[in-house]
């Protein structure tokens, strides 16, 4: 197998260990009494991840050699994922989920950042691709990635407004 099958089948496997995890967090979230806002979009972001996972596979030579700095940009961007799913713990979902009398997490990357894991992503939507020189498939899904979180973290802000005095 060739680096980039490598680092595909890294990347398909934590998303879909991940995509286990946000169902568990959503299942016990909703259980308590939690409500999802914004569900019509959020099989756009499935469509958006997963092609841009085949866009990978479909345009990149399999033999093409990475610019190893650039992948190495992508793996400290997997160590900004874990730190966001860590802090948000049992929280964290790909959904917006909500309990109206949660405050807001403010710890780990929070403490610095707006939705530090849409930053992480946008980072990742763009950096992979371009670690094996697929411009294309950067500028094409990272347009298409904001043009979703635009729509999604307008949602999501005033959903978590209300609950930002109770921190």
């Amino acid at each position: 197998m060739t680096v980039l099958y490598w680092v595909l089948a890294f990347v398909v496997l934590q998303r879909l260990a991940e995509l286990a995890w946000a169902a568990r967090n959503t299942r016990r979230l909703l259980a308590r009494g939690g409500r999802e806002v914004g569900a019509r979009h959020y099989p756009l972001f499935v469509l958006l991840h997963a092609s841009w996972l085949v866009a990978i596979a479909l345009t990149i030579p399999a033999d093409t050699v990475p610019h190893w700095p650039l992948l190495g940009l992508f793996a400290l961007l997997q160590l900004g994922r874990i730190w966001v799913i860590a802090t948000l713990g049992s929280y964290w979902t790909t959904r917006i989920i909500t309990l109206d009398d949660a405050p807001l997490v403010r710890r780990g990357p929070f403490r610095f950042l707006r939705h530090p894991n849409y930053w992480v992503v946008a980072g990742e939507i763009a950096v992979l691709p371009l670690a094996f020189g697929a411009w294309p498939v950067a500028l094409i899904w990272s347009l298409l990635n904001a043009l979703l979180l635009r729509h999604r973290i307008r949602i999501e802000e005033s959903t978590l407004q209300p609950r930002a005095g109770l921190s």
